[in-house]
């Protein structure tokens, strides 16, 4: 049996790390980006842009991008800041 030690074991706790500002910057961003990515996939769709890893891979991290960015609006917790990583907004 494996013993895990709750001390061991940290968890961050998600308190409110951002202001409104950054909270409207964060959702507005992560919008336009999910909005990008579902057009670049129609545009994959019909044809128009290729289908390659480039293309793909881009759709993805627009996709998973905006999720974030959605996620972190909402929440008003940025991960960013939670690393200790000084963001402007």
């Amino acid at each position: 049996m494996i013993y895990i030690i709750k001390q061991v074991l940290k968890v961050m706790a998600r308190e409110c790390n951002i202001d409104a500002k950054g909270k409207f910057v964060r959702l507005v961003g992560g919008s336009i980006s999910l909005v990008a990515g579902i057009l670049a996939l129609l545009l994959i769709i019909f044809g128009i842009l290729p289908e390659n890893i480039f293309t793909t891979g881009s759709v993805i991290g627009m996709f998973a991008g905006g999720a974030l960015g959605i996620y972190e609006g909402r929440s008003g917790w940025c991960i960013a800041r939670a690393m200790g990583i000084r963001t402007p907004i």
